[in-house]
């Protein structure tokens, strides 16, 4: 049965580099095997998605992926998750290197989660915006709105932590955008303190 978080490369890299345990969680990209979207509010971003792509791909990969997918579905997730959180001695959580949150009751799960292992910090790259509305995120819980899906029009550039993709590292510095590519946690509000992620198309 697979774990239901693990560390890809990127994090193990930023595990060594600042002595914390960083792992991350995710489910299928766009849609899972049986074609549930996993990413309601996609959009041009379906076009390049990196989580469909190379590693993602792998028929060793699809699975588990989809295990986990099926694992949010059950009343256990919460539960099963703080276990091995717990387990796993996990510092800080990226919670979707790949898929989204695809609902309110999914979303709820998450928060709750947060709420009950508040010395762990959880980050989420999302696209799914309309879900959070009204929502009380907790202070351990950093959401990044992540432009390329249908609802960017919610986006509040100037309040709103949000990550933009630039075609290179010249055109990110120059708009003023912190580089999250070497360390995924200069996306954090605990590792920077501007609202404007930066990303370059790869």
């Amino acid at each position: 049965m697979p774990d239901l978080i693990t560390q890809n490369s990127k994090l193990k890299k930023t595990s060594k580099l600042i002595g914390l345990r960083v792992f991350n969680f995710g489910i299928p990209a766009f849609e899972d095997a049986n074609g549930k979207r996993t990413c309601p509010f996609a959009g041009a971003c379906a076009k390049f998605c990196y989580a469909q792509k190379g590693a993602y791909s792998w028929s060793n990969v699809k699975p588990a992926f989809q295990f986990r997918y099926l694992a949010t579905k059950s009343n256990d997730f919460v539960d099963d998750m703080i276990a091995e959180i717990k387990k796993k001695k996990v510092d800080i959580l990226r919670v979707h290197d790949s898929g989204d949150y695809y609902s309110k009751e999914y979303l709820a799960k998450w928060i709750d989660i947060a709420r009950r292992l508040p010395g762990v910090k959880f980050y989420s790259y999302t696209k799914s915006i309309p879900l959070f509305i009204g929502v009380d995120i907790p202070d351990n819980y950093d959401i990044i709105f992540s432009e390329g899906g249908t609802r960017d029009d919610m986006i509040d550039y100037a309040v709103d932590r949000h990550a933009r993709i630039f075609d290179s590292y010249e055109d990110l510095d120059n708009a003023g955008y912190v580089n999250a590519m070497e360390s995924d946690l200069n996306a954090t509000k605990w590792y920077n303190q501007t609202n404007k992620v930066g990303l370059v198309m790869h």
